[in-house]
């Protein structure tokens, strides 16, 4: 029971650290520079398995029900409706897949080991990436109903160009940093989460 209090407090917290990340914008484009994607994956890759995915869905919710907790303050249903509405449930897809890539934390990670530092690397970048699809096929469809897209590009052009390409740069200094945190904390967050787990029944 202790376990699982513990995992629940962890959940919640990493929860709150994603709604606070709202507060850091950088305006970009049509799209913000946020750390709330970086933040999503992290906590997803810090907990790992079952639970990666449950703060950035308590984030979500918390949003969807109206609490300013999304880029820049913002909340509601019509941040879901909007153009970037896609990037949010991308989250969500970004954060389940790297939690399951980099698996359950252990307290033997406190040696890093290649093996290690591949499959941490391999969930952070998988979950980065695949945010982004939801993302793009919410901008793309919108563009071309709004009439936003150019004659001499396509939608998916269109859209890589605002949404994409100019957010890489950033893109993978988050990953780096993501990678790094997740190495450094994955041993701290398993001692108090599975350690003696066998032993400790839920």
């Amino acid at each position: 029971m202790k376990k699982s209090a513990l995992r629940t407090s962890f959940t919640a917290l990493f929860a709150a650290i994603i709604c606070v990340g709202c507060l850091i914008k950088i305006p970009l484009g049509v799209i913000p520079v946020v750390l709330q994607n970086m933040l999503c994956i992290l906590c997803a890759v810090l907990l790992g398995g079952v639970w990666a995915g449950i703060p950035t869905a308590l984030f979500l919710l918390a949003g969807l029900i109206g609490l300013p907790v999304y880029s820049g303050g913002s909340g509601g249903i019509a941040v879901w409706l909007g153009p970037t509405g896609g990037f949010l449930p991308g989250y969500l897809l970004g954060a389940v897949a790297s939690g399951f890539i980099a698996g359950r934390p252990s307290v033997e990670e406190k040696k890093i080991t290649l093996k290690n530092t591949i499959r941490i690397s391999l969930a952070v970048i998988a979950g980065m990436v695949l945010l982004y699809i939801p993302g793009v096929i919410r901008f793309s469809y919108w563009a071309t109903a709004a009439g936003k897209v150019p004659v001499e590009k396509t939608a998916l052009m269109y859209t890589l160009t605002a949404c994409v390409i100019p957010y890489i740069p950033g893109d993978i200094l988050k990953t780096v940093i993501a990678v790094l945190v997740a190495l450094k904390l994955r041993p701290v967050v398993a001692q108090y989460l599975y350690e003696d787990e066998n032993t400790d029944k839920d």
